[in-house]
C-alpha cells in the first residue's frame, strides 16, 4: 500500500489524528527523499491497559505510510523513574510488555515482521551511550531536568537522581535508534523539548516529534493505571468489562470527556473505518457509521443513547481482546503476568530474623503500617512562637482531641482551617515545634516551586472524625503504634503518595480510601503528598 501514495498523501496518514507535531517540515524533507523511521517508546511499569490501542493504531498508520518503525521496551527507564518497577522485577515486566504490546498488535492485523523490537538495556549500557550521558548531564540544569519529567516521571518532593537522568536518556534513545522522529503522547512534550534543544549541543540532528492526545479514561478523565475504574486491562474477562462500561461516565449529549467516544475516534475508526452501533428497532434500528463526526453528532443529538454506545463499544473492546486473552490462556504466560506483577494483596511479610525477598521488602513497607485517619480541626490559632505555624486541636475519634502543629500560614487561611475535615498521620513520633508538641501530622498535597503550592487532603464527603485511611489492597493490614525514626518507614511510604491526574490520593497506583470512597484534593493534579 505504502509505494501507491505520494508524500503528501503519507504525511496526511502519519500526521492524522495527532494533537500536534514538531518539526513538521523535516518530516516533509524526509518523505521527499525515502520513508521516514519513527521509534515508539513504553516504559515497562504498570500493566498496559486498552489505551495503549490509541498508540497501537497510529503505528498501523506509519505502516501504512511505509515508516520504519521501532518500538523500544524502555526497561532502564521504568527503573529510574522512582524504581516504578524494581530491579528484580524488571526482566519480567519487559517479557510481559513484549508479549502484550505483539499481542495488541496481531489483534489489530498489524504485521509484526515489519517492526523491530529494542530493548533499552541493550544499548543503553554501553560505554559510549554512557559518555553521553554523562555529557548531557554536563549541560542540562536541574530545573530544565525536572521541569521536562514533570508530566511523565514521578514527582516527589526530595527527587531521586535517578528521575533526573531520566528525560535525557530518552533524549539520546533518538540517536541512538537512528530515527528521524519520535512519537509518544503529548504528556511528553517536555522531554520532546529538552530534546530538541540539547541534541544539537552533542553534535546530533534534531528530530521530529509526533504527539498523540491524552485520551479520556472511562471516569472522563485520563485513563490510567492508577485508578482501576477508569481502565480496562486487557486481560480483563468479559463480565468485567460489562461491569467497567456500566460504570463508565456517559452523559447523554455530552461529548466532552467522553471516553468512550475518544476510543471510537482514535482506535475504531483508524482500524476499521467504521463503527457499528446496536439500537432497538423502535429506536432506528442497528446503524453503520462511516465518519466519527457522524457518531459525534448523533451522540450529542441524543440520538444514540448512552447504553447504545456502551453495548456496542463491548461488542467492539471484546473483539480487539480476545486474541490477546487467548494467547495468555497458556501456563507460562499466566505464570509470568502473575509474576510481573504480584498481587500486593497476597504479598506476606518475611518471617522475623529472616532476609527479606523483594517481595517481602515490598510487604515490609505495606502502607496498611500507617495509622491515617479522619480529623475534624476543632479550633486553631497561630503558633505564639512562630508566625508560619498554626496551633490546632483535632479531632481523631478519640477521648481527647490532638495538639497539631503545622505549617499552613502561608496557603491555608485561619477562617478555611476552622472546622474542616483533614488526613492526620497519628502514629508518627510527636515531635515539638518551636516548643509545643505536635502529636499528629497533616497530610497535603504539595507543588515544589515558586510559588510553593500546598492544600490539605480532603476525605470523602460525610467522613467522621476517626474514619480509618486506608491504600486499596492493604485493607486489612495492622498500623504500626509507633513509627519507628531508624527504620525510616514514613519516608519510605511517602516517596510512593501522590494526587493522580484526577486529584485522587494514591499509593503506587492504589487509591487511598475510607468507607465512603477516595480521598482527593482541591486542585494540585499529580501533586506530592507530605
Amino acid at each position: 500500500m505504502a509505494e501507491q501514495l505520494n508524500p503528501d498523501e503519507k504525511l496526511q496518514l502519519i500526521t492524522r489524528n495527532l494533537q500536534e507535531v514538531l518539526g513538521e517540515e523535516k518530516l516533509k524533507q524526509v518523505l521527499q527523499e525515502r520513508e521516514l523511521k519513527v521509534y515508539w517508546g513504553t516504559a515497562t511499569t504498570g500493566k498496559p491497559h486498552v489505551a495503549y490501542f490509541v498508540p497501537m493504531s497510529k503505528i498501523a498508520d506509519f505502516l501504512k505510510a511505509g515508516c520504519e518503525v521501532t518500538i523500544l521496551f524502555a526497561d532502564l527507564h521504568a527503573f529510574l523513574d522512582n524504581m516504578k518497577a524494581p530491579w528484580e522485577l524488571l526482566e519480567l515486566r519487559v517479557q510481559y510488555y513484549e508479549q502484550v504490546i505483539k499481542a495488541m498488535l496481531e489483534s489489530i492485523g498489524v504485521p509484526l515482521d515489519k517492526l523491530k523490537f529494542v530493548k533499552g538495556t541493550d544499548y543503553q549500557l554501553s560505554r559510549e551511550y554512557t559518555l553521553d550521558v554523562y555529557r548531557l548531564s554536563s549541560m542540562v540544569t536541574e530545573h530544565d531536568a525536572k521541569k521536562a519529567g514533570a508530566e511523565v516521571v514521578k514527582q516527589v518532593e526530595h527527587p531521586l537522581l535517578s528521575g533526573l537522568l531520566y528525560p535525557g536518556l530518552q533524549a539520546l534513545d533518538e540517536e541512538y535508534l537512528k530515527v528521524d522522529a519520535q512519537f509518544g503522547g503529548v504528556d511528553q512534550r517536555k522531554i520532546f523539548t529538552l530534546a530538541e534543544k540539547y541534541l544539537p549541543s552533542l553534535g546530533y540532528a534534531k528530530r521530529s516529534h509526533l504527539m498523540n492526545p491524552m485520551v479520556p479514561g472511562l471516569t472522563g478523565t485520563k485513563m490510567s493505571s492508577s485508578e482501576e475504574d477508569s481502565k480496562i486491562d486487557l486481560l480483563d474477562k468479559k463480565e468485567d468489562v460489562k461491569k467497567k462500561l456500566k460504570k463508565a461516565f456517559c452523559e447523554p449529549g455530552n461529548i466532552e470527556n467522553n471516553g468512550l467516544l475518544s476510543f471510537v475516534k482514535h482506535v475504531l475508526f483508524p482500524l476499521h473505518g467504521e463503527f457499528s452501533v446496536k439500537r432497538d428497532p423502535k429506536w432506528g434500528g442497528d446503524k453503520v457509521y462511516t465518519a466519527f463526526e457522524d457518531v459525534e453528532k448523533d451522540f450529542a443529538e441524543e440520538l444514540v443513547h448512552p447504553g447504545d454506545l456502551k453495548a456496542s463499544m463491548e461488542v467492539a473492546l471484546n473483539k480487539l481482546l480476545d486474541p490477546i486473552r487467548k494467547k495468555f490462556e497458556t501456563p507460562e504466560l499466566r505464570k509470568l503476568a502473575n509474576t510481573a506483577y504480584p498481587d500486593p494483596s497476597k504479598t506476606k511479610a518475611a518471617g522475623k530474623g529472616a532476609k527479606p525477598s523483594a517481595a517481602g521488602e515490598e510487604a515490609e513497607l505495606a502502607p496498611s503500617r500507617l495509622d491515617i485517619r479522619v480529623g475534624k480541626v476543632i479550633s486553631v490559632e497561630k503558633h505564639p512562637d512562630a508566625d508560619s505555624l498554626y496551633l490546632e486541636k483535632i479531632d481523631v475519634g478519640e477521648a481527647e482531641p490532638r495538639t497539631v502543629v503545622s505549617g499552613l500560614v502561608a496557603f491555608v487561611s485561619l477562617e478555611e482551617m476552622q472546622d474542616r475535615s483533614v488526613l492526620l498521620l497519628c502514629n508518627m513520633k510527636p515531635q515539638k515545634m518551636r516548643g509545643i508538641e505536635s502529636q499528629a501530622m497533616v497530610l497535603c498535597a504539595t507543588i515544589e516551586g515558586e510559588p510553593r503550592r500546598v492544600e490539605p487532603l480532603d476525605p470523602p464527603e460525610g467522613s467522621s472524625p476517626g474514619d480509618r485511611v486506608f491504600v486499596e489492597g492493604y485493607e486489612t493490614g495492622k498500623p504500626d503504634d509507633k513509627l519507628n525514626p531508624k527504620k525510616k518507614v514514613w519516608e519510605k511510604l511517602q516517596v510512593d503518595l501522590k494526587l493522580s491526574g484526577e486529584c485522587v490520593a494514591q499509593w503506587k497506583d492504589q487509591q487511598l480510601m475510607t468507607k465512603l470512597g477516595p480521598v482527593t484534593c482541591k486542585s494540585l493534579k499529580g501533586a506530592n503528598i507530605s
